[in-house]
């Protein structure tokens, strides 16, 4: 009797032991996603504090915001590899363990040089941990439903750290800007601890295309330094047109390499499909508008109204806040009206808001700014999530991972040229609000374009023929 008892009992304490460990693998996932999105928004707010202590002009702020973001847009695929050649486990907490080093680095920093190569040293570990984090969660809960309510959890993690990005980074620049870089240490600590209670990833060889990532990084470093650059220098600068030469035939043998290597980071085949491509547009554009403009608009409150740096984070709050509150309920937006709804009234939001904040005088009140603001903030749960969800679906299930790879690139691409582009812009001869107006413009036109574009989406698409190759 007590024998079966026990044998009955055992399934029930693997069962929970199973559950403590996916738990905790999900709440390990979502806090490393968390604070690897939190640097990407806490920093915009302290960049006027980084500037008076450490000195330097918009062009080092620039490579303060963008060396993070470079080396994540850069790196991005390839980490996605390594993370199947060692396990999600382990690729998840080396790229945690560089994060919270870089962080350290970035807190201690004597100079301006010092802190962008520690933002550089960071954007690698954030690379590195973003494909791992959604790794460990899709091997934590293999079952039929779950994934799909793990990855909703998983999801949050990021909606709360850009909500709490701005705020908590003007709170922390009361006391010093280098707390906005500490606050990251004992989240990694505890991410790490708990990460440690998770089981072992699979891993399995995979091949590495070295000669496409050091190709890669040429071109988007070459390209975001062009663009900074044109800023006090102009475009006919030699060193300029240096660099911008050296973007264009980096990315022309990249595409080559591409084309001819056994095993591409990029198959160009993926591009044949025509979602692919609508969907990879959609993320350049929305992460010009949701990344560029808070880096602006940062600039804007403390450098042209005269804002504290908490002040600065409390006009984000209401356009960050709505778009954590809407972001459970987009699936089930979709459910309702499909994904060419809430996509396309997603980018007409961002024209719109980016088209009234660049039509308003420069006595505007700061509340009607934080209040033309929101639009813009709803833009990333009524595009983002649907847009992905239909580019998984176009194309083959081999293919999840690249594709997804892909956008995500595009959007971290996308990110680091508007804060390139915008900053030489607002730093041009023409002066602060004239560059303003430029960048507002631009994302206009960029969200409208794609807005087009999108209409063609669908939420279930007939095969398009994507190439394996």
């Amino acid at each position: 009797m007590s024998a079966a008892v026990t044998s009955e009992r055992r399934p029930a304490a693997t069962a929970a032991g199973t559950d403590v460990h996916a738990r905790s693998t999900l709440a390990a996932a979502v806090l490393g996603f968390f604070v690897i999105t939190l640097d990407a928004t806490i920093v915009n707010v302290a960049l006027p504090s980084i500037r008076a202590g450490l000195g330097g002009g918009i062009t080092g702020l620039q490579w303060v915001v963008d060396g993070y973001t470079l080396m994540f847009a850069a790196l991005l695929l390839s980490a996605g590899a390594l993370s199947d050649r060692v396990g999600a486990k382990r690729g998840f907490g080396a790229g945690l363990l560089l994060f919270g080093a870089a962080s350290v680095l970035c807190g201690i920093a004597p100079s301006l040089t010092v802190l962008v190569a520690a933002r550089f040293l960071q954007g690698v570990g954030a690379a590195v941990v973003m494909p791992a984090s959604m790794a460990l969660v899709r091997h934590a809960y293999a079952e039929p439903a779950a994934p799909g309510r793990a990855v909703a959890v998983w999801a949050m993690g990021g909606a709360v750290a850009a909500a709490a990005g701005p705020v908590l980074g003007g709170l922390l620049s009361l006391a010093s800007w280098r707390l906005i870089f500490w606050v990251n240490v004992p989240v990694v600590a505890l991410t790490l601890a708990l990460l440690a209670r998770s089981p072992r990833s699979p891993y399995h060889r995979v091949p590495f295309d070295w000669t496409g990532q050091v190709l890669a990084i040429a071109a988007m470093g070459a390209l975001t330094f062009g663009a900074i650059d044109a800023g006090p220098h102009g475009l006919t600068s030699p060193r300029v047109l240096a660099a911008l030469t050296v973007a264009v035939l980096a990315g022309v043998a990249f595409v080559l390499v591409q084309a001819r290597t056994a095993h591409p980071m990029v198959p160009l085949g993926l591009f044949r499909s025509a979602t692919v491509n609508v969907a990879v547009a959609i993320g350049f554009a929305f992460m010009v508008g949701f990344y560029g403009l808070p880096f602006l608009f940062s600039l804007y409150f403390q450098t042209e109204r005269g804002l504290s740096p908490l002040a600065a984070g409390a006009a984000f709050l209401p356009m960050m806040l709505l778009s954590a509150v809407l972001t459970p309920f987009t699936a089930r937006i979709v459910e309702r009206v499909g994904p060419r709804v809430p996509v396309v009234t997603g980018l007409v939001l961002l024209a719109a808001g980016s088209a009234a904040l660049a039509l308003l005088p420069a006595s505007a009140p700061i509340w009607l700014v934080a209040l033309l603001l929101v639009p813009i903030g709803l833009t990333g749960p009524l595009i983002m999530p649907p847009t992905t969800a239909v580019l998984l679906e176009s194309v083959p299930a081999r293919r999840t991972g690249v594709a997804s790879g892909v956008f995500n690139t595009s959007r971290q691409v996308g990110g680091a040229l508007a804060v390139a582009v915008f900053g030489a812009l607002v730093s041009a001869s023409g002066g602060f609000l004239h560059g303003a107006r430029i960048s507002l413009l631009i994302t206009v036109v960029l969200a409208l374009a794609t807005a087009v574009a999108g209409l063609t989406l669908r939420s279930r698409p007939a095969a398009e023929g994507v190439a394996t190759g």
